[in-house]
């Protein structure tokens, strides 16, 4: 399409986008035809399928990653007066989920160059108050786990890993899901795949799996579907108090079929990962992501970092490509920064390098190759002087 110019019109491209299709649409409608919408048959069967795909014996269906990982702590007594430890270079909600349970988050440092949190800054940080270690599967790339584990089995600490990015993903060839006593996805519309919302818990212990069942449904003995098929004169109890976190049967409905799609998906991105990072490697302001040899990420998103000397010019950089018609993001945030958690005093120079210096790229399962051509046209126009003049030129009108 031409513009009025001459000039090739730029295509509409979307930062982050579902990957549905006439499957979905087919699959909720099916839902709605039943009569059963709520926390049901889907939601047991999709709960199957995400267990059975990530290498895990169990899965429990809950509306958030937040909701999840609260359930978890929640069941293993963590409250005022324990420590969490979780990296700083996360999404606010992986902080949050600790603070709301009345325990103190502890922030840990980056790998310099990477965005996942250092083992040994980890250990440097466990005190007699610590109860869990909480790493993240940052963006989709994979955390080294195994030497996470190693330092939650010498000190007696539970082990959650926070994967909301990372299905699909597989460490040291092993599926992210199967490597932590328990682990939580989430379901958001960002993410590979997506119900809209949602997160699902998968842990090898069939009697916490159970706990927390019911803790998601008020603390109800009884799953309400398996409830209805019983004898009238059979009554659910309330051991314990538990929360309204119910996943929908449309929902799940539409998470079945994503997981279906999930190695289309997978691949695709990959395909959009490996076009930015050849033309990257040798970008004058841009450096491509660094993946282990031993990950393999899902590429939920594609993060770029502002090579040495250039950080100072991340912002204009997405303004200028605001401008072009790219779309992009600031990289991941540094939670310690934030006005709930300034109190805590953290010092983390890779974390605050990362927030400072990284931005994110179109990519989802849709975009096409004409968009991702437009964003590589113009990353390959842009250069130091040009994004300086720019600046110059901002800091005038201003």
């Amino acid at each position: 399409m031409m513009g009025p110019a001459g000039e090739r019109k730029a295509p509409e491209i979307a930062f982050a986008r579902p990957f549905y299709g006439p499957e979905e649409e087919a699959a909720v409608a099916e839902v709605v035809r039943s009569g059963w919408v709520a926390c049901g048959p889907r939601v047991e069967a999709f709960e199957e399928a995400f267990a059975a795909a990530c290498g895990a014996k169990h899965a429990v269906a809950t509306t958030s990653w937040t909701t999840g990982a609260f359930l978890v702590l929640r069941a293993l007594g963590i409250g005022r007066g324990d420590e969490v430890i979780v990296p700083s270079l996360t999404f606010i909600a992986t902080v949050n989920v600790v603070r709301h349970l009345g325990a103190t988050p502890v922030f840990a440092d980056i790998i310099p160059g990477q965005w996942n949190v250092d083992p040994e800054d980890v250990a440097r940080r466990v005190t007699a108050r610590t109860r869990a270690i909480m790493p993240v599967d940052q963006l989709g790339l994979p955390c080294d786990i195994d030497a996470i584990a190693d330092i939650a089995a010498r000190h007696g600490l539970f082990l959650l890993d926070d994967a909301a990015c990372a299905v699909g993903s597989r460490n040291r060839g092993r599926p992210v899901g199967s490597l932590a006593p328990c682990t939580v996805f989430s379901l958001h519309a960002r993410k590979v795949v997506t119900t809209g919302e949602g997160g699902m818990i998968l842990t090898d212990d069939a009697a916490f799996a159970e706990r927390l069942r019911r803790l998601r449904n008020q603390g109800m003995s009884l799953p309400p579907h398996r409830r209805h098929a019983m004898a009238p004169t059979v009554f659910e109890t309330y051991p314990e108090v538990g929360y309204n976190f119910r996943l929908t049967d449309l929902q799940a409905a539409i998470g079945l079929v994503q997981l279906r799609r999930l190695p289309e998906m997978l691949a695709r991105r990959a395909m959009i990962a490996r076009r930015y990072s050849e033309l990257l490697r040798g970008h004058e302001l841009l450096q491509p992501p660094a993946v282990p040899s031993w990950a393999t990420p899902n590429w939920q998103s594609y993060q770029v970092q502002m090579r040495p000397g250039f950080a100072h010019l991340r912002n204009a950089l997405m303004r200028w490509l605001h401008e072009q018609g790219v779309p992009t993001r600031r990289g991941v945030m540094a939670s310690h920064r934030e006005p709930p958690y300034q109190s805590l005093e953290a010092r983390l120079p890779h974390t605050e390098h990362a927030a400072d210096s990284c931005l994110q790229l179109p990519m989802h399962a849709g975009l096409t190759a004409e968009a991702q051509e437009h964003v590589l046209d113009r990353l390959m126009r842009v250069s130091a002087e040009e994004l300086e003049r720019y600046r110059e030129r901002e800091q005038g009108r201003g």
